[in-house]
Order: structure tokens, then sequence, then C-alpha cells
């Protein structure tokens, strides 16, 4: 086997990066990453994701192949699957020891990469990291404090940056999230509750290279709702306690209005209090019926086992292509 052959069969560290829209920043991670990852001195592998780009994302990814096809292997896919779900279809193909996930946007240095895996080198078998001065905008902080402050009282995972994706990940956890074969997951802390020895470190924070976040508050609105269902069931224990507390209070309110009406007689003066509380009460099952929406909601899409993302094309050598 040639040497060439022997670096693209057997690397230690495969890189994972998704790519969606993303030419504006592509040559500066493409001369960034390299260069860090020759720094390393042991064979690595990178994956590169395409998400159903509308730019010129494809053909520089394919160039970048033609350029270094030795250690780099693309996939593209059909129809634009979200950040999480190219992750997953970019695991399928890595083959490295250790399996790091990086954003294209330039945000978390290539150049820190090597502190992962020093880490997975002592044992660790998941590497969480923490952005050391974020440069998001402030509502975006604020609204990662608050998920991250309901996320440890409602569940086991202790992430204290569930938002950056840059992270390191032993294989066999890798193969366990592959084999859990979930429609919908958030990719971070499921891999924490499969570690056995997991740790975070410290990284620096870039202002974005080029181009914009792809994550709309929509998108950040929905990944936490999907963080929060997928590893607790607590918000549905909170609604029933809620629903038999508020039971508890009204009787205790009717009880008293009827006290009321055979002391004092016949008022209308309350009429206006009782219809606060009616809507109050309203509000709050309307919550419970979209929270328990929400569970029903996963249970439809396990349900239906639809692919969680479709390959059109895989660039690799032929050689080296995993089993089906």
């Amino acid at each position: 086997m040639s040497s060439m052959d022997d670096l693209k069969s057997r690397p230690c560290v495969s890189i994972v990066i998704p790519v969606y829209n993303e030419q504006a920043v592509l040559p500066q991670l493409f001369a960034r990453l390299y260069p860090a990852m020759d720094a390393l001195n042991r064979p690595y592998q990178i994956v590169f994701i395409d998400d159903g780009s509308r730019d010129q994302s494809v053909r520089m990814l394919r160039d970048q192949y033609q350029s270094r096809p030795e250690v780099t292997t693309i996939v593209l896919l059909r129809t634009n699957a979200g950040q999480h779900s190219a992750i997953l279809a970019g695991f399928h193909h890595v083959r490295g020891d250790y399996i790091i996930t990086l954003d294209a946007d330039l945000q978390n240095p290539p150049e820190a990469i090597h502190s992962l895996v020093e880490k997975m080198d002592a044992g660790h078998d998941y590497v969480g990291t923490i952005r050391r001065q974020r440069r998001d905008s402030a509502w975006r902080h604020y609204a990662s404090r608050a998920m991250n402050l309901l996320r440890e009282r409602i569940t086991d995972i202790h992430i204290t940056d569930q938002g950056c994706m840059f992270r390191g990940y032993h294989k066999e956890i890798i193969q366990t999230i592959i084999d859990s074969n979930e429609s919908q997951t958030f990719i971070p802390a499921l891999a924490y509750i499969f570690s056995g020895n997991p740790t975070e470190i410290v990284v620096d924070h870039e202002e974005r290279a080029a181009g914009e976040s792809k994550y709309s508050l929509f998108k950040l609105i929905h990944l936490n709702f999907d963080l929060i269902t997928s590893f607790s069931t607590a918000p549905l224990q909170w609604c029933s306690l809620g629903g038999m507390c508020i039971s508890a209070l009204s009787l205790f309110f009717v009880v008293f209005l009827v006290i009321r009406r055979l002391m004092i007689g016949p008022e209308a003066e309350g009429v206006f209090t009782l219809f606060a509380i009616v809507f109050f009460m309203i509000g709050l099952l309307l919550f419970a019926v979209g929270l328990l929406g929400e569970y029903i909601g996963r249970i439809y899409s396990e349900v239906r086992r639809r692919p969680r993302f479709l390959v059109a094309a895989v660039l690799d050598q032929p050689a080296t292509q995993p089993k089906k």
C-alpha cells in the first residue's frame, strides 16, 4: 500500500464540517484548516458536507477535493437537511478514531483543533468547548444563557455552551449516535449522554469571517425545543403539577365566592376579575396543549421513519468507501 493510500485509509483524526452557502468564507477556511491539520503530524481526514448550497460552494468543494484528494471527502446532499442532519451524514463517512465537528464560518479557529486532540489523547471520549468572549449579538448571547439554565434544571446534561458545535468525540460515541436512528436529535447532548469521561475546554471565538449566520430566530427556537423535548419529560410533569395546583386554587376560589354571595349577596363588580382568571387559565391550557403537541409531533416524526438526509454524491477514494 502506498503512503497516500495509508494516509487515506487509516486516519487518526476526522474533521466534519457542514457547509451551506459559504462561498465567501471557504477560501479562508481552506487556507487555515489544512495547515492546522498538517501541523498535527498525524494522519487525518476532512469531511465536508454540502447541505444543499445554492451558491458556488459545491464547485469550490469539488476543486478542493481535486487539490487534496488524499485527505478530503466531500458529501453532497440533495436538499437542505439542517446542520445536525448534515453532520450526521458526515458521520457515516468518517474513519478516524477522533471525530471533531467544526463550523465553516471560522468563528472557531481551526488552529485550536490540537487542543481537542490533546484532551482525547488524555482519555476523554467527549470534549466540549466554551467560547471565550462570544462575538454573537446580545440577544443570541442572553437567549443562549437562558436556555442553558433551563436545560440544566430539567435534564442531566451539563453543557456549559450548548451553541458551540466545535467539539470532539471518540469514534465509539459517533457509532452509537448513528445506531440510535433518531429522526431528530441534538448531537452534543446525545453524545454527552453516551460519554463516559466528558470534559470541556475554553476556546477563542472570532467574528464571522464572511457571510451571515444561517440560524434565524425561528430555527434557534426549533433547535431548543428539540433539545428540551428530546432529553426530558420534565415540562410535561410541570404542566401536570401546575394543573393540579390551579385546580386546587380554583376550588378554594369557588368556595370563597359562594360564601361571599351568601354573606353579601349578588354583586357585579367581580365579573372582570373572573374574566381575568378565566383568560389566565385558558392561556395556561393553550401552553400545555402546545407543549403536549411538541412531544406528539416528535412521536409522529419517529413513526414516519423518513430519512434524515438524502445523499446525492460522495467524492472519496473508491477503496475506502464505508460499507453499506
